[in-house]
């Protein structure tokens, strides 16, 4: 029996980078995986080739993460087509990276609004409905500059740090409802918008791989194997963890 056999999963923000490399790692460890993002995209593609690769179902639903309405619209569907939500993977989230002084309200609120707000939103919603079934559990993607900061990040790490705190309340609060929320936090990790970062801050990331005690960059695919390990009944007993993703790296 695969690792996530027989379980119902959701994942925000999950149309391509890490996230996408999560739904294949779900699919893989035998999941029905509903794959979430504002846009259908090129997602009716993979998600069907990785649908008949690995014999489960995947199914792309699109709504926004900031939107209550829709959210709620879109994990009662889910619902009441599988009878039961047994994970959900808060990966949605926005990343724009500025210094303290350039920092704007405006820019705040869009990232808080999809970091944060929407995580709390997610959890208060799909827990009622994990409740009815005996409970669940919950993988919110943070990051290692929300533990220990990191500079020209303020805003972006402000909201990974509120996720930390969001999942070991949340843990805490559900717990009793049969409800896990941990959390992973990545390092950096090489994805297309590392490129981009690294185009243009080279030798200030140079710096901080440097210091990267496993001498390489974090892949999606390590991230991905620590949520489906979170998501797992393998972690039945872990709650309210955040799970450091980094390579034993001091950023």
């Amino acid at each position: 029996m695969r690792l996530l056999e027989n379980k119902i999963v959701l994942i925000t923000g999950g149309g391509r980078g890490i996230g996408r490399v999560i739904a294949r790692q779900f699919a893989q460890d035998g999941a029905t995986v509903y794959v979430n993002d504002l846009q259908i995209g090129d997602m009716e593609e993979w998600t069907v080739e990785y649908s008949n690769r690995y014999g489960v179902k995947i199914v792309p639903i699109c709504f926004d993460v900031t939107d209550s309405t829709s959210l709620k619209t879109g994990l009662i569907s889910i619902y009441k087509a599988e009878g039961h939500i047994d994970c959900v993977v808060n990966n949605a989230a926005i990343i724009v990276n500025q210094k303290l002084g350039m920092v704007t309200k405006h820019l705040l609120e869009k990232m808080y609004d999809v970091n944060v707000f929407a995580v709390i939103d997610m959890i208060q919603i799909a827990s009622r409905l994990m409740a009815r079934t005996g409970g669940g559990n919950f993988v919110n993607i943070a990051s290692i500059t929300g533990v220990v900061g990191s500079p020209g990040q303020v805003a972006y790490s402000s909201t990974k740090g509120a996720v930390i705190a969001i999942t070991k309340s949340a843990a805490k609060e559900l717990a009793s409802l049969q409800i896990r929320v941990n959390a992973v936090a990545p390092g950096i990790i090489k994805t297309e918008r590392f490129e981009e970062l690294y185009k243009a801050n080279g030798n200030t990331i140079d710096n901080r791989i440097n210091r990267i005690a496993l001498g390489r960059l974090g892949t999606p695919q390590d991230v991905a194997n620590a949520v489906t390990f979170l998501a797992s009944d393998k972690a039945s007993y872990i709650s309210g963890h955040i799970l450091g993703v980094d390579g034993c790296a001091s950023i």
